[in-house]
């Protein structure tokens, strides 16, 4: 059955049957500025790799997905080229290229695999929490950014992301100086999520460097993120923060946390700052 949510479309791709190439189209309404969302295309691509490696070893799953993003990807057609490099017994991994035309925008190398069971009797051990905020209908919806933003800013629409009000003091020009930012996560048209959602919420919030008062373009570089379990239906808790920007360049680590309080995803990315445009 085909799904109606927009998420699943944005993501969907058709190829010739067992051919490695699939094509996408990439739309306009998930965009930050002129480029794709990282995120959306770290779906896309994760979304290749799981109909390639699932066919054959049942790794549905991503376990682990490191992308280079090489050039801006902009709304159109592409074509996501993918390869098996290992078929194991638990984890296979694979490789995936989204092109346009001639150019490649993005390499992923990623490790797949099945979720839906515990594999070790070996206890759970989290050290970390849940970002502490208040709850989504007391949080600051991105929808009330102003009417020419939005139009630049077209992804925003796409998603239901609710900021802690300790977090937005930048959008009026009072940033707070601190290297964290944190929200709510949902899909208004009320798609729960998945593993596949997951990859694209590590790359949601607005970059940090705005509560550190540092405007501008922020293009990630690369982005690796790592799936630790299947989520709960409801909301994602998100957190993101950093420990060092130096030389125009800032490590970016994201946590995200579902409706059952626990961790289900974790990512790092590398930023490039200062840059007013590409």
């Amino acid at each position: 059955m085909t799904s109606t949510a927009e998420f699943d479309h944005a993501i969907s791709l058709t190829r010739a049957e067992e051919s490695p190439v699939h094509h996408a189209e990439l739309r306009d309404d998930w965009s930050i500025g002129e480029g794709i969302h990282g995120g959306l295309l770290m779906a896309l691509a994760g979304r290749a790799l799981a109909d390639d490696l699932g066919e054959t070893s049942g790794h549905r799953d991503p376990i682990s997905v490191s992308a280079h993003f090489l050039s801006r990807s902009l709304p159109g057609s592409a074509t996501v080229h993918t390869e098996a490099l290992r078929r194991g017994r638990t984890v296979s991994s694979g490789m995936a290229s989204i092109r346009q035309g001639d150019q490649e925008c993005v390499r992923v190398v990623a490790t797949f695999g099945d979720l839906s069971g515990k594999t070790t009797t070996n206890p759970s051990r989290v050290f970390s929490a849940p970002p502490s905020m208040p709850p989504p209908e007391k949080c600051v919806p991105t929808d009330m950014a102003p009417p020419e933003l939005l139009k630049e800013l077209p992804l925003l629409q796409r998603m239901d992301l609710r900021l802690s009000p300790d977090c937005v003091g930048w959008a009026v020009g009072a940033p707070s100086g601190q290297g964290t930012m944190e929200g709510w996560l949902r899909f208004p048209d009320g798609r729960e999520p998945d593993p596949m959602m997951l990859l694209f919420a590590v790359d949601c919030l607005p970059p940090v460097s705005l509560n550190l008062g540092i405007t501008g373009w922020a293009p990630t570089l690369e982005l690796t993120t790592h799936i630790r379990g299947l989520p709960a239906r409801g909301w994602l808790r998100l957190k993101h923060s950093t420990r060092l920007v130096d030389n125009g360049y800032m490590e970016e680590d994201a946590e995200v946390w579902d409706s059952a309080g626990r961790l289900v995803a974790q990512s790092r990315q590398l930023t490039r700052l200062g840059r007013p445009d590409s």
